[in-house]
């Protein structure tokens, strides 16, 4: 079942297309890995897929609320605690319970301490868990490794695994190899003509 269907997409950041002429869907159990070297638009395409900002053409198919993005802000409350924090996103999103994601990333003893106490490789895991109390099938996600050391990029790639197989989908902008089975979707091929512009768009962010 595809979860996200794009149908020649055209993205653009501060009014300017960046990648035109997008063609491809993401199902159910599926991840897909984007790849270009920096400034070449995934950050952007990212945001477009999650609703955070309108196509500049084209057209994205997916339902808002099975999507859950991630990006290079860990999202989290300095003066909440770890527990709290993940409590918060937890009734923000439904009501998931918070104890699975704990352990697995590895968080279950520092579960009382303040998120602002932590170290920035402990609060990029408290800001991946919240992907797990949302229960939205669809995660977006940019450069979700950012400082991780090797063993809490495994924790992560695991928790990518188990969504997948239970049915979820995953859109990924990383440089490294997770090590799991993926589908490579290249940027760079589609970077935009710069004599492509509409006077009528307006880049109004959500």
């Amino acid at each position: 079942m595809s979860l996200i269907s794009v149908k020649d997409l055209t993205v653009s950041r501060g009014g300017m297309p960046v990648l035109e002429g997008l063609e491809f869907s993401v199902s159910s159990g599926e991840v897909l890995v984007l790849r270009g070297p920096n400034g070449s638009g995934k950050t952007t395409l990212l945001r477009t897929l999650a609703g955070l900002q309108p196509p500049y053409a084209g057209v994205v198919s997916v339902d808002p609320d099975t999507v859950a993005y991630a990006a290079h802000a860990d999202g989290v409350k300095a003066t909440l605690s770890v527990a709290e924090n993940l409590a918060f996103w937890a009734g923000v999103y439904g009501g998931q319970e918070i104890a699975e994601a704990l352990l697995h990333f590895n968080l279950d003893a520092l579960r009382d301490r303040p998120a602002g106490n932590l170290s920035a490789g402990q609060k990029r895991r408290l800001g991946l868990a919240r992907l797990m109390v949302t229960g939205r099938p669809v995660w977006v996600l940019d450069e979700p490794t950012v400082s991780l050391d090797a063993a809490s990029v495994a924790l992560f790639a695991s928790a990518v695994k188990a969504h997948v197989a239970a049915g979820g989908a995953a859109v990924i902008a990383t440089h490294i190899d997770l090590g799991f089975e993926e589908r490579v979707f290249d940027v760079g091929p589609y970077k935009a003509r710069m004599d492509v512009v509409r006077d009528d768009f307006d880049e109004a962010f959500l």
